[in-house]
């Protein structure tokens, strides 16, 4: 039903745009001949219109009759003209600075400014004028430029000017791309968007960044912005605590259609707080926002740009006010790469009173089909809102030309060529692709780095590994990895094949089967990195990590069973042995310490951990997000952040007899994770709450048991999950248990007020740990630090029931 009524809905839009004929075009400038760059243009009364480009051209498509045109900027006095249209028409118009007057206004020098009481009213109104749109639909445009405007030579080595296509002064557009969409929206957060056209600069085959709900900025939250350029986001200039972070300035009132509209500037009240600066227009009667003209600094906590400037016009649209586009230009500067660029999304056809079938917001916040990116020249030339500038245009002509060479065969075959050359460096470090563009087969190789590595079990060991990808139509692959080890100390060498096939990407359904031998953590969930272990054994005289081979056969498979639900299977069989020690060498006896044994139980002597055994385990899982949004894509669905919990419901079944199987035992266990839960200000919190049970467990070895995530080590990678001073081995279980993890980031609420902790913004982190077990009941830690980027810094409390037993600090680096 809803596919029907979208077909409708487009094709009545089709027999409505056939009907407009004719092409009404300009220049929108000052009484001194500069462009008002981004004015708006609409028909009076209605909400058909479009805005100027940056240099102050404006084109769209009317119908033929008499109509009045309203032309509009912020710091503007509007005009109206009125206009017969029999045929494609240019009309120039020139905008004179509004003449806001603070005459009949009375300020005396020790009365409050009447600012106060404006926004006092405002902020009264804001929940009112937050929630009266109950529902919409618009037409959306949104235009995409990023530009280089400065930029070092070389960077590795290669010239910069080559590598991202600029010009002799390192300057260009490196991102130019449109679309227009259909977008729907249903109080309080439901959203859904049909994308109708696409288009990129140089690529015909991809997909615009562009979303119209990326635009969406209410001022009439209290809160802006959280996640996309701020942890924390900021302070509307109407929130209900505004008046603790903003001082207002009336700078006029003027009258617009009979209605007097009060022009507020908002300046804060300490420089480093995340608020506005700039202007806003508030209407006198309703309270409403009418314009917004504000900008942000890096002094705001704003993240990788030094300026953001924010500007929303809006159109009276039945009782209310509607944006008819909102405007992001920014600017920045990145080891030398300084930028610049704007975001514009102009909003037309606005219906507030829409008739959504059920279930039509279902999750999916944005369809993109194959045809979006298929439309003509002709088709952009009649029905792109905002003409391109000059620049753009030849950035268009140019990147398709180069484009279409790119897309050669000849071009191709010499790509492919030149990027397959295998060079140390690649090898070493990042690991090595060749691909086979034709065919479209990928090898990749690990890096050598990940490939050698050192452990008490085997010594000095080798494990390169290669992935063989196919890709299919319909963005269907299969994979085949193959992974060899050998230590040259225990002269053990393992191999083993994993192949998996995606048949299905909007279902997330693959397929996978994996065969071989290999030597394995004891812990299921890994102890450290095998080159952390490395360098703790070398250099530090101790072997945290602990292995044992297995030579297994599995068989498992994933797939979508509704939006949120995604369910998975999987069989494994193993024989699975007990591995010890091989060789004791280190660097040096830097600390006279000596290893341990890789039982983690009896660490001053060799002994069997387990006989060597065979399993058979069945298992199944259900993992449900609650309302998971997602975007459909030709290359299947792109799953958004989520806003609400994840549950995951697991069953693991240890069969006993079955392919002569030791094992018998049955595990379930229950988790309820949810993370980045906003606090406004006060930053996010996570949390993830697991219990679990073995309903049966009459023969378990080690490697079947419920393990942890431990840590014995000052470094490590960070892991919500992850205890901070919890033994990696020790305490697995084979019964009941509860783990429970939370953590709260402050985002910089108080290193924000300290000069020098300031300009590294730092963000406070504070968390706790709970387990409780048979061998480990009542078992606690809490801990506090700070982090900035991929590196984190805390120092932490271990205890039992109440008797502390560890502290120190950890620190840990990495996504």
């Amino acid at each position: 039903m809803k596919q029907i009524l979208l077909t409708i809905s487009l094709f009545l839009s089709l027999l409505d745009s056939s009907a407009q004929h004719f092409k009404l075009s300009g220049s929108i400038q000052d009484p001194e001949g500069n462009p008002v760059s981004f004015a708006s243009v609409f028909i009076k009364s209605t909400t058909k219109g479009t805005a100027a480009n940056i240099d102050g051209q404006y084109a769209f498509n009317i119908d033929q009759g008499t109509h009045i045109v309203v032309y509009k900027a912020i710091g503007y006095k509007p005009i109206e003209k009125e206009l017969t249209i029999s045929a494609s028409i240019s009309q120039n118009v020139v905008l004179s600075p509004e003449a806001f007057s603070l005459s009949g206004v009375t300020i005396s020098s020790n009365a409050e400014d009447p600012a106060y009481e404006i926004i006092r009213k405002a902020i009264k109104a804001r929940k009112e004028h937050l929630s009266e749109v109950k529902a919409y639909t618009t037409n959306v445009y949104i235009k995409g430029v990023q530009k280089l405007v400065g930029a070092p030579k070389k960077i590795f080595g290669k010239d910069i000017q080559k590598l991202l296509d600029l010009d002799t002064n390192r300057k260009g557009i490196l991102y130019l791309s449109e679309s227009t969409s259909t977008f729907a929206y249903k109080y309080p957060d439901q959203i859904h968007e049909e994308m109708i056209s696409s288009k990129t600069a140089g690529t015909n085959k991809t997909f615009s960044f562009n979303k119209a709900s990326d635009l969406i900025i209410n001022f009439y939250d209290n809160i802006l912005l959280e996640t996309k350029l701020s942890t924390r986001g900021f302070i509307s200039p109407i929130a209900d605590n505004a008046l603790r972070y903003y001082h207002y300035k009336l700078l006029g009132v003027s009258m617009e259609n009979g209605t007097l509209i009060n022009k507020i500037e908002v300046i804060p009240r300490r420089e480093h707080d995340p608020v506005f600066r700039g202007v806003i227009y508030i209407r006198e009667d309703s309270w409403h926002l009418v314009n917004v003209n504000v900008y942000l600094t890096q002094n705001t906590g704003i993240n990788l740009l030094d300026t953001l400037n924010i500007s929303q016009q809006f159109l009276k649209t039945g009782n209310t006010y509607m944006p008819t586009n909102t405007n992001f230009q920014f600017n920045g500067n990145i080891l030398g790469f300084k930028f610049e660029g704007y975001y514009i999304g102009v909003y037309s056809n606005y219906n507030l009173q829409p008739n959504f079938p059920k279930h039509f917001f279902n999750g999916e916040i944005l369809n993109i089909n194959k045809a979006v990116n298929k439309k003509d020249s002709l088709f952009w030339l009649n029905n792109r809102p905002i003409p391109l500038t000059a620049e753009e245009s030849r950035n268009y002509i140019r990147k398709d030309s180069i484009a279409a060479i790119k897309n050669s065969s000849h071009y191709l075959d010499s790509l492919e060529k030149a990027n397959n050359r295998i060079g140390p460096f690649s090898l070493v470090v990042f690991g090595h692709t060749i691909n086979k563009y034709r065919r479209k087969e990928h090898y990749t190789f690990d890096p050598l780095t990940n490939s050698l590595f050192y452990n008490t079990v085997e010594g000095l060991t080798l494990k390169p590994a290669v992935i063989y990808k196919k890709d299919l139509e319909d963005q269907r692959s299969y994979s085949i990895r193959a992974e060899a080890r050998y230590g040259f100390s225990n002269k053990t060498f393992t191999g083993n094949l994993t192949a998996s096939y995606l048949y299905n990407p909007l279902k997330r359904a693959d397929i996978s089967i994996s065969a071989g031998s290999g030597i394995y953590d004891l812990n299921n969930y890994g102890s450290m990195s095998l080159y952390s272990n490395s360098i703790n054994s070398l250099l530090f005289e101790t072997n945290y990590s602990k292995f044992y081979k297995k030579e297994f056969a599995n068989i498992g498979t994933t797939r979508g069973l509704a939006n949120g639900l995604l369910m998975h299977l999987s069989a494994n069989y193993s024989r699975n042995t007990n591995l010890q020690n091989s060789t004791n060498y280190k660097f040096d006896d830097f600390k006279g310490e000596q290893f341990t044994s890789n039982n983690p139980f009896t660490p001053a002597v060799e002994t069997p951990l387990f006989p060597t055994y065979q399993a058979l385990t069945l298992k199944a899982s259900l993992n449900y997000t609650i309302k998971q949004q997602y975007i459909t894509h030709p290359d299947g669905r792109i799953y958004q952040p989520v806003k609400y919990p994840t549950i995951d419901l697991s069953y693991r079944k240890g069969v006993k007899n079955a392919l002569s199987s030791d094992v018998d035992y049955d595990l379930v266990s229950l988790e309820v994770m949810q993370e980045k839960i906003k606090f406004g200000l006060w930053g996010y919190s996570s949390v993830t709450l697991e219990a679990g049970k073995f309903l049966n467990n009459n023969q378990i070895y080690y490697p079947e048991a419920k393990h942890f995530r431990g840590n014995n080590a000052l470094f490590s990678l960070p892991e919500l999950r992850k205890f901070l001073f919890l033994d990696f081995y020790l305490f697995s279980t084979d019964r009941e248990y509860i783990e429970a993890h939370l953590e709260h980031n402050f985002a910089g609420m108080f290193s924000n007020k300290v000069p020098f902790l300031r300009k590294l913004k730092l963000e406070e982190v504070v968390g706790a740990n709970y387990l409780s077990q048979p061998l480990k009941k009542d078992y606690s830690e809490f801990y506090f630090g700070v982090q900035r980027l991929i590196f984190r810094a805390v120092y932490g409390f271990a205890f039992n029931g109440r008797t502390r037993i560890q502290h120190g600090f950890r620190l840990s680096y990495g996504f």
